[in-house]
């Protein structure tokens, strides 16, 4: 129990405090001292028993500071030595309150300090305040934050010349850190992309655009031709389903504007590795034809083969019996079924843009754009590309 001064308490410092009550340490100022209650009630209970003019009163659960030593508390970071003090004094068997009092600082930054960076030492079977290990942590965080972050023009030339691959800054940063080069955050990248357009650049053009404007279709029946005997999409394979090994594609085609030239794409569900064939119309027999030169000319397994009620796939069961494998087809309009082939068409419109005629598209442009695709790095795949995993494990 301490003796504490409160003459001359005034009515406005009062009533601004009881508005900050809902701080941790509830501070009450006097002429002469500054009082940390414990909480805004323990004040309230002090001031209500005691009337303005009571020259002193004694109070329980409190700290006294006076105003010099208030003014003399630093609010910085702690420092190495004082790291060292705290842990001296702690071997020492003094407490936490006259520690922060003898530091010339409050005692809840102390009590942080050692909540914080306390480990437990399984030989004394207790918990210990280390200052060398303490201060080693300090430093990596420094390290780490971001405000320690400074980055030049230099440190943004190869992630501006992998953004002009059309990589994603996510995908970027990705790969640099698996392959432990230096690198900075995505949100980094993206800030760096929008300062450039700004001040006239064209990275941002490289950015993927979703300009596909999509509707619900309410109670809307299947007008295309009905296969009998198909396969469901429920009957697929449990490894198909889950992505457990390579082999298992989803197939679809693209179409253009005001021809009936178009692409088809064929994506392997587990690893993202892409073809595309050029089509100079929609019908089974042009896609039959172009399916079997991807599936004769790759070396790559071709297991199971998801498609959609398109009558483009109405010749399937050609395909089936020349190459071993089976097709699946999704729900009409369920394109969430066929999720890795519907984004990576997505990724082709980056260079296809909707409503664009394809009468110009060649099979050597649709090489390309597939080579792009597949030389990109894929979270998936652990920041690694759909072609570097086949070479590594096909």
């Amino acid at each position: 129990m301490m003796l504490m001064t409160l003459s001359g308490l005034e009515q406005r410092i009062k009533s601004t405090a009881l508005k900050k009550g809902a701080r941790a340490n509830f501070i009450g100022y006097a002429d002469d001292f500054v009082v940390t209650y414990a909480s805004k009630e323990a004040w309230i209970q002090v001031r209500s028993a005691t009337p303005l003019n009571i020259k002193t009163v004694r109070c329980d659960n409190h700290e006294v500071y006076s105003r010099q030593e208030v003014k003399n508390m630093r609010y910085t970071h702690l420092t190495e030595n004082e790291r060292y003090m705290i842990s001296a004094l702690r071997k020492q068997g003094i407490s936490t309150a006259k520690i922060a009092k003898q530091l010339g600082r409050h005692k809840a930054t102390i009590y942080r300090e050692i909540e914080r960076n306390s480990r437990y030492n399984r030989h004394f079977k207790r918990y210990s305040y280390q200052a060398w290990r303490v201060q080693q942590m300090a430093r990596n965080r420094l390290r780490r934050s971001r405000r320690n972050k400074r980055y030049s023009e230099i440190d943004f030339r190869l992630p501006e010349a992998l953004l002009r691959l059309d990589w994603s800054p996510d995908q970027i940063v990705g790969y640099l850190r698996v392959r432990g080069y230096p690198t900075m955050s995505h949100e980094l990248i993206y800030q760096h992309i929008w300062n450039d357009k700004t001040l006239g650049g064209t990275l941002w053009k490289h950015l993927r655009q979703s300009t596909k404007k999509r509707r619900k279709r309410y109670n809307s029946k299947d007008s295309r031709g009905r296969l009998a005997a198909k396969r469901h999409i429920t009957e697929r394979p449990a490894k198909a389903e889950h992505r457990k090994e390579p082999g298992h594609w989803e197939i679809d085609t693209v179409v253009g504007r005001g021809t009936k030239h178009c692409i088809v794409t064929l994506v392997d569900r587990m690893i993202g590795y892409t073809f595309i064939g050029q089509m100079d119309d929609r019908t089974s027999e042009s896609l039959n034809v172009r399916m079997s030169k991807i599936m004769t000319r790759s070396d790559l397994p071709f297991k199971t083969i998801t498609a959609d009620n398109g009558t483009e796939f109405h010749g399937y069961a050609q395909l089936e019996k020349h190459h071993n494998c089976l097709f699946y087809f999704a729900n009409p309009y369920h394109s969430w079924e066929r999720g890795t082939n519907e984004n990576t068409n997505g990724l082709i419109r980056q260079y296809l843009p909707k409503r664009t005629s394809m009468s110009h598209v060649t099979q050597k442009l649709c090489n390309e754009i597939a080579h792009k695709l597949n030389t990109r790095p894929r979270k998936r795949l652990g920041y690694r590309t759909p072609t570097e995993y086949i070479h590594a494990h096909l």
